[in-house]
């Protein structure tokens, strides 16, 4: 079976399809989504196109690229819809969706390149439904449209490899598309990119011993282009920030992840293997039965590239001390074709009894995860909200009968079939999780509601939300980019000083305080609104009340 344009065209409707569940209801999913955000409105706003800021302070971590692309598709739908649009989490959410539905076909074509139509088809459904591509294609930050990116270097390097392997010359396009992605991706996440952009070469060569492919790259002049599209950019933000730019992204942000955990994430080696089994999931424990047949075939030059693709990239975030699911994402795909390849070519070779205890165990816990996906959103939607969703208790109905086939399949060796039928379960589930039960989830959705809360009590057009008790980024997307996060005292003073316009949102625990600091300047409050419920965070339990100053 040969995959023609219709193929690709079918794959990408159906994960643009897919990744559309939910999406223009759903609130900031966690704490970096309504900072892009944000960030990206500021952007747009000001006209601001170079110095990335939230609030009033620059969030230097990264290049402006995906802040442009956000902040373009923002403009896009606010020329369409009004400036409404502008407090919504959809048009943000644009650049991922379209990603996420360029990577399924592109997985499918890199799979069909290497291995044939099914193998190719299959690997694009196992990336497609993964737990960890799912969430990420929903959500308004950098990883879905860097992992496209990453895709698009793999697939020159595979045209220069292929050509090698049929020794037919390799087209210009290939070489200026390689170079020019690079330069995209240092645009989007910095030097990040030079890992899978390089190491895939490199891992090549140390394998086998020949790097004369690599010329067909034209690194000669080719380096060129890569710099051409993002040194315009870094010269503009090093004037601008007067160097404070790349003495955070790279000094602090890049190299102070390598060398220590940051923000409560430095974790050892081995974190990335083990939440593989969740991130990959359905696909996970059928990567872990390749791994036989993929040691098999590994001198297959076709395995060689994925697995160049793969250790260089999964390794060096090992051995980094932040670690954090998303970062092996663009080693995703490779893992998605061995695995098709594994159980659309090759038969299941022996393996030593050790081998098959483990990966007995192993099964063992991907069934329990299966299973506790399928009731999770439904056992999640009574426990917070003590009421049940139709759409989670249909998807519930949906999955489990899927799940269960899986499972049967397995113990009979057909695995093919059990992979077929776990990936039904796992876009039913999907379906129900972002359409039946985080919407309703009413409890940890704060922001949205406070936001509502405060939308209907503003006294003033420009009134300022002065929050006290609860500092979440994404309450700063939804309620205006003037909002204040600062302590009780301090909310009590801004009151003080801006009594006409100005609510404040204070925590039970913290009204004592408040209203004493309140007291000093001859003031009291007034209560208008109150709102309980869990900060998803943290998981504290919050009372807060939404106050004037009388």
């Amino acid at each position: 079976m040969t995959l023609n344009l219709r193929h690709y065209a079918f794959l990408g409707l159906l994960a643009f399809l897919l990744a559309l569940p939910g999406r223009m209801t759903l609130p900031p999913l966690d704490r970096d989504e309504p900072r892009y955000m944000e960030a990206s409105e500021q952007m747009l706003l000001s006209h601001n196109f170079i110095d990335v800021r939230f609030q009033d302070k620059p969030r230097y971590l990264q290049p402006a690229g995906i802040y442009w692309l956000e902040a373009a598709s923002t403009a896009a739908a606010e020329k369409i819809f009004g400036p409404s649009v502008l407090r919504k989490t959809w048009p943000y959410r644009i650049p991922s969706l379209l990603a996420a539905a360029t990577i399924v076909p592109l997985t499918a074509w890199i799979g069909a390149t290497l291995f044939g139509g099914p193998t190719g088809l299959l690997a694009a459904g196992l990336l497609m439904v993964s737990t960890l591509f799912v969430a990420e294609s929903h959500m308004a930050t950098i990883d879905t449209v860097l992992l496209l990116d990453i895709l698009c270097i793999q697939a020159a390097l595979l045209c220069a490899f292929t050509d090698r392997q049929k020794n037919r010359p390799t087209h210009l396009r290939v070489a200026i598309a390689y170079w020019f992605a690079l330069g995209v991706g240092l645009m989007l996440k910095g030097p990040v990119v030079l890992i899978p952009g390089f190491g895939t070469p490199l891992a090549l060569w140390l394998m086998e011993r020949d790097r004369s492919w690599w010329s067909r790259l034209r690194p000669r002049w080719g380096w060129l282009i890569m710099l051409a599209v993002v040194v315009p950019w870094c010269v503009a933000i090093e004037v601008i920030s007067g160097g404070d730019f790349f003495a955070r992204a790279v000094g602090r942000n890049f190299l102070g992840k390598v060398a220590h955990g940051q923000e409560a994430h430095g974790l050892p080696p081995g974190f990335h293997l083990l939440v593989f089994g969740l991130a990959f999931w359905p696909g996970s424990l059928f990567a872990a039965l390749a791994i036989p047949a993929v040691w098999k075939n590994r001198k297959l030059p076709q395995v060689r590239f994925l697995l160049s693709w793969i250790l260089p990239h999964w390794l060096v975030f090992e051995l980094i001390a932040t670690k954090l699911p998303h970062y092996v994402l663009p080693t995703y795909p490779a893992i998605a074709i061995l695995t098709a390849a594994s159980l659309m070519l090759w038969p299941i070779p022996k393996t030593p009894r050790w081998a098959k205890a483990l990966l007995d165990a192993y099964g063992v816990l991907w069934t329990i995860v299966g299973l506790a996906f399928c009731f999770a959103g439904s056992v999640a939607l009574y426990s917070l909200e003590h009421t049940l969703s139709l759409p989670a208790l249909i998807a519930l109905g949906g999955a489990l009968p899927l799940m269960l086939g899986a499972i049967i399949m397995l113990l009979k060796q057909e695995r093919r079939q059990a992979a077929f039928c776990a990936m039904g379960a796992a876009v039913i589930m999907h379906a129900g999780l972002f359409l039946g039960v985080i919407p309703n989830l009413q409890t940890i959705r704060l922001s949205p509601r406070i936001a509502d809360l405060f939308e209907n009590i503003r006294p003033c057009t420009d009134s300022v939300l002065v929050s006290s008790s609860y500092s979440e980024p994404s309450l700063v997307f939804l309620a205006g980019p003037n909002t204040q996060l600062i302590g009780p005292t301090e909310s009590a003073e801004y009151l003080h000083h801006h009594p006409q316009c100005s609510l404040a949102l204070i925590d039970r625990k913290d009204e004592a305080e408040f209203e004493k600091a309140l007291n000093k300047y001859g003031l009291s409050a007034v209560e208008y609104g109150r709102l309980q419920g869990i900060n998803y965070s943290n998981g504290h339990h919050l009372n807060l009340g939404l106050f004037a100053p009388r």
